[in-house]
């Protein structure tokens, strides 16, 4: 079968800044509390006017500059989300139309924040058994807008999220780059400790459920803690032996941008002691679905990676679910690669680490 990798990557990140001071003026908590809890700084958000197919369209089209392509050359267009523009139709349809991938199949892919690496398996697959004459690019893009649906009162969320969105073009790339192996997990029987439990089929919105707050995120922090810590690096080994790679080969590690105090906690655990660790957390927050491919957009402008480096993404999130991916970069970094928003976050090399993230 073709090999198929990220022949293009961008991201986009809303203009306003939000500090620590003002998010936690009304949760009741300072700036020294949420980076000695987080690591986070600041995080963007969405305007008014913004809606979730608009940051993934202008992600989109960094992505589609980025890889040189035209939508018109797109076979999917799927986007990772849980806050879509409306229940219905897809988001994908939506950025389908306004970047102009007339002949794509568009659809939204909700695992949520594990979403990417669960859009980034369906659309390999579906790229690498494409017939003779078939199109064999695609779009895969993470996109949140996590402010519309958090309790700013809550302390044990208000602090985390950011909204933003990325996002990467697949394509066939040269024997030895690409995806390798892709390992999606579920755990049904943890689906409370991440939900939203009201505005669905189930309880559908009400002025009780408004007055009550059922339409916000809510969260177990302590128990999404355990559940990473117990399964990450089980699963990432698990990975690794099958695609018969030795830890110590992996060159990048890309995690989701949970909680950057949880990461540099869990780091020891991973095994991926020559990698370098990526993260955009202290200057985005969490942006859902979107942290994944928003850091390697950073990654990518940065120019930290070299063709053929090996690279491994972990992203987890509600439902519970996991999604871990490696690859072999398949990029030429280019410093004029339209990846990032100009604000550049911190970004840690295999010389500091998680340093200035250690509480």
């Amino acid at each position: 079968m073709q090999s198929i990798g990220i022949i293009g990557v961008g991201s986009y990140l809303p203009e306003a800044i939000i500090s620590n001071a003002e998010i936690g003026h009304g949760a009741g908590v300072t700036d020294e509390w949420i980076v000695r809890k987080t690591g986070i700084r600041e995080r963007r958000r969405a305007a008014p006017h913004e809606a979730t197919s608009d940051l993934a369209v202008a992600a989109a089209q960094r992505a589609l500059d980025s890889a040189g392509l035209t939508a018109e050359q797109l076979a999917y267009v799927v986007v990772a989300t849980s806050t879509p523009d409306h229940p219905q139709p897809a988001t994908a349809a939506l950025v389908q139309h306004r970047i102009g991938a007339h002949r794509a199949a568009a659809f939204d892919v909700n695992a949520v924040c594990s979403g990417f690496v669960y859009a980034l398996k369906t659309v390999e697959k579906l790229l690498a058994g494409a017939a003779d004459g078939e199109p064999r690019h695609g779009l895969v893009i993470g996109a949140d807008i996590y402010s519309r649906i958090l309790d700013y009162t809550d302390r044990r969320t208000a602090a985390l999220f950011g909204d933003g969105a990325g996002a990467t073009v697949l394509g066939p790339v040269a024997p030895g780059l690409g995806l390798r192996q892709i390992s999606l997990v579920s755990r049904g029987d943890a689906h409370r400790l991440i939900e939203v439990t009201a505005g669905g089929s189930r309880r559908p919105p009400s002025t009780q459920t408004l007055t009550d707050g059922d339409h916000y995120f809510r969260m177990d922090g302590r128990g999404v803690r355990g559940f990473v810590t117990r399964t990450l690096p089980y699963e990432i080994g698990r990975l690794l032996r099958h695609a018969e790679v030795r830890p110590d080969a992996v060159q990048h590690f890309v995690p989701h941008q949970a909680n950057g105090i949880m990461l540099a906690e869990l780091w020891p655990d991973l095994g991926l002691h020559r990698a370098a660790l990526h993260l955009t957390l202290e200057r985005y927050a969490n942006t859902g679905a979107a942290s994944v491919p928003i850091t390697l957009a950073e990654m990518n402008r940065k120019g930290a990676a070299a063709p053929g480096d090996l690279v491994v993404l972990a992203a987890f999130g509600g439902g519970m679910s996991l999604g871990i991916a490696l690859l072999n970069w398949s990029m030429d970094t280019r410093e004029d690669a339209l990846g990032a928003h100009p604000a550049v976050p911190h970004l840690l090399t295999a010389g500091d680490r998680v340093g200035p993230l250690a509480p």
